[in-house]
């Protein structure tokens, strides 16, 4: 059966329903996105503020344009590089301002010479062995300074406006919320919810039989990876503070933790999605799964709660292990049944228990071996 067939036989109700579910998603996640860069968009504006303060009010330049600009650029509005980012802003200017000077003063101004400058500026900047970043700056900052800040004389003064823009960024990119360090553990207790919460809807699907219902809950599985890429990205982004701010290096271990979560729970999401999947196919063929089955599952649906709470709290929790452990235990005791749907959903329930005993903490290999073998 091809997700086209199903589909094909579902409500209107329910295809209209799945729409405004999906456009509800769509307006959370946007939300969601300028909630989580709220600080970096304020520290950008107040950087470039205040680098144009100190160059044009402090230090007195007439047109400090490029403090500013580096200041804005060099922070951009994630975390990750942003020292270096600096650097390589400050120093791409520098040159790029120079070569423009210089350039334009011995040979004029005119098309063939802006290209020959752009190229030239290029070709410096690949052989001190530069980034992307450093390259594409070097090459504007020389093109802005002959076409549109062509003032003779002031190349000093463009030079010390880069300079006092990457120092700015440099103090503002030390500083940092604790939001950052929040969101890996705060992600990762939001995929284990729904993971509680798909296990759930599985449950109850196995005792009711309802086919549309068992194929919404598929829906909602299928629509779970951005999770793991928002939880990838505030891992990386949370990583990226410890490294780049002096004042957050103590949280560096606990972060670190959190991120060594995302693969796990990444396995553990695509287990849940076939064993949701497994529920839908049995549903909708009229294959029986026992009751004892659906208890099953609820029970690991309360532990994987408690895992939520645990990482919510900043704390893996290794107070589940113990009751992963014996509904592993549970899970090998269950009647057998000749029915094929139900042996798939039984070996993903167990496969599930090892993989939150791994983002509990365990050892993937010592989590296999705390579950028995079916009828051992």
């Amino acid at each position: 059966m091809t997700s086209g067939d199903w589909r094909e036989h579902l409500p209107e109700e329910l295809q209209l329903a799945r729409v405004m579910a999906r456009g509800r998603t769509s307006v959370r996640a946007r939300l969601a996105r300028l909630k989580a860069r709220r600080w970096q968009i304020c520290q950008c504006a107040l950087a470039a503020a205040v680098a144009w303060y100190v160059a044009h009010d402090l230090i007195g330049h007439a047109q400090p344009f490029f403090a500013p600009v580096v200041a804005l650029v060099s922070l951009g509005t994630t975390y990750g590089q942003r020292l270096r980012r600096v650097v390589e802003m400050s120093v791409g200017v520098a040159i790029g301002i120079f070569l423009g000077d210089l350039y334009t003063h011995l040979l004029g101004r005119g098309a063939w010479q802006i290209a020959v400058m752009v190229a030239l500026a290029m070709v410096i900047a690949l052989l001190l062995d530069a980034s992307p970043l450093l390259v594409n700056q070097v090459a504007i900052q020389s093109l802005v300074v002959v076409t549109v800040l062509p003032g003779d004389g002031a190349a000093l003064l463009r030079w010390t406006d880069a300079l006092i823009g990457g120092a700015v960024a440099l103090v503002a990119a030390s500083v940092v919320p604790q939001a950052p360090l929040r969101r890996p553990r705060e992600q990762a207790a939001v995929v284990v919810r729904r993971l509680a919460g798909l296990m759930r809807t599985a449950a109850t699907s196995i005792r009711e039989r309802e086919v549309s219902d068992a194929m919404a809950a598929l829906e909602q599985a299928r629509s779970t990876n951005g999770l793991i890429t928002d939880l990838r990205a505030a891992a990386d982004e949370g990583l990226s503070v410890v490294v780049s701010s002096p004042f957050r290096r103590r949280h560096r271990e606990p972060v670190r933790a959190m991120a060594e979560l995302v693969e796990p729970l990444d396995i553990a999401i695509r287990n849940t999605r076939v064993l949701v999947r497994r529920v839908a196919v049995a549903c909708y063929r009229g294959e029986p799964i026992p009751v004892e089955y659906a208890d099953l599952i609820d029970a690991l649906a309360d532990a994987t709660e408690q895992i939520a709470t645990e990482l919510s709290a900043g704390r893996m929790a290794l107070a589940v292990q113990e009751q992963l452990v014996e509904l592993g235990k549970s899970s090998a005791q269950l009647r057998r049944t000749p029915v094929l749907s139900a042996e798939v959903v039984l070996a993903q329930v167990r496969s599930l228990i090892a993989d939150l005993l791994a983002i509990t903490g365990m050892d993937p290999l010592a989590a296999t071996d705390a579950i028995p073998m079916v009828g051992g």
